[in-house]
């Protein structure tokens, strides 16, 4: 093991907060206040811990089962380490128990009772990763967008809580941005998904355009494939402008910090598309340019 993969066992948070790096949007960029990127960082830590849990890819070693008070053999059971990992965010929440134990959820503690958070936008995302572990398949459109009420649009509404932004109809544009911005992230990692027994294409799609689970598993995606996922890129390019006037509805640092979000979806959609839709040869990836570009489409009201 190289001397940074040594170190990343060793501290589990840093393993964690280095993965900000390779999402499709900015998570905590250089141009908001200190504060702003700090809670925003807390809360990042958060959503990508609970989403390693689900997904099996916590720092090797497994100190942060450790910590949360799992043994070695109960930490094969992602469902256990859920359970627990829920059980340390209510210390969180209760000043009058002992701090929590994961250095993640010590780092949130701060962040929550600076801007009264409260634990439900928390509780739901771990509660989606509990349904990674139960439910392999969604059936309907509609089914899907349940999920992502859980697994996506709580992170959007703890950015507006954390910047005192927060209105109904901007928790309303955030919702559809977060579930469009997780539509994308499920076309981009559909053979990774497949890997883990996951599929988040509807089947009723799937039905409608004769796609079988196993044309998923090749190595390239044929015809009916890709129109398959155009089909569903539409549909987050459609709730990405459902939800871009978000971003002229406020000002300043996180106006730029908004575009930055719908910036990464719309780049990333063109990224499939650029790729023909064949999403099964490798997860197409966005280049800074194009994010730039929308972004600067983005910020002007325009796509």
């Amino acid at each position: 093991m190289t001397s940074t993969g040594t170190a990343r066992a060793v501290d589990p948070a840093r393993a964690t907060l280095d993965k900000a790096a390779a999402e499709n949007f900015p998570v905590a960029p250089f141009f908001l206040p200190r504060p702003w990127r700090d809670d925003l960082m807390a809360v990042y830590g958060f959503a990508r811990l609970v989403d390693d849990i689900g997904d099996g890819d916590l720092a090797p070693g497994g100190r942060d089962a450790r910590l949360l008070g799992v043994s070695a053999e109960e930490a094969e059971d992602r469902l256990v380490l859920l359970d627990a990992f829920e059980d340390d965010l209510h210390r969180v929440f209760d000043a009058s128990v002992p701090e929590p134990r994961h250095p993640l959820l010590r780092g949130l503690r701060p962040t929550v009772r600076r801007h009264a958070l409260t634990p439900e936008p928390f509780l739901a995302l771990i509660a989606a990763n509990r349904q990674d572990q139960l439910v392999k398949r969604y059936e309907t459109y509609d089914d899907l967008l349940a999920y992502c009420e859980l697994s996506a649009n709580p992170v959007g509404r703890l950015v507006l809580a954390i910047t005192g932004t927060s209105t109904p109809e901007r928790v309303r544009r955030s919702d559809t941005i977060c579930t469009a911005l997780q539509i994308v992230e499920h076309l981009q990692d559909v053979a990774e998904d497949l890997g883990r027994d996951r599929i988040y294409l509807p089947a009723e799609d799937m039905k409608r355009f004769h796609v079988q689970e196993a044309d998923l598993a090749t190595d390239s995606a044929g015809a009916s494939v890709r129109a398959l996922v155009a089909y569903q890129a539409q549909r987050a390019r459609d709730l990405l402008n459902e939800g871009a006037p978000l971003v002229g509805s406020v000002h300043g640092r996180l106006r730029l910090l908004l575009a930055g979000f719908v910036a990464g979806g719309r780049a990333a959609l063109h990224a499939i598309a650029a790729a023909d839709y064949d999403v099964l040869s490798g997860p197409p990836k966005p280049g800074k340019l194009r994010l730039l570009r929308e972004a600067g489409v983005t910020l002007r009201g325009e796509g």
